[in-house]
């Protein structure tokens, strides 16, 4: 059976201005939550880890882990 690219999550390059999507999908995951991120509402992420977050207090605090 072949899936279509909303049944997977995307693989993006983040970079500081925008992302570039490497594999098609309509979403991606929270690097620290887990928690489903839909490609349209994707507003944080980390170019240096190249990770994405679900809200601005989770891309916070995982900055702070790193810091």
């Amino acid at each position: 059976m072949l899936m279509s690219s909303s049944d997977s999550a995307a693989k993006l390059i983040f970079g500081p201005n925008g992302f570039r999507v490497m594999r098609p999908g309509q979403h991606v995951l929270c690097a620290v939550s887990g928690q489903v991120i839909p490609l349209e509402e994707l507003r944080y992420w980390s170019v240096e880890l190249q990770e994405p977050y679900a809200s601005a207090e989770i891309a916070t605090r995982r900055a702070l882990e790193k810091g």
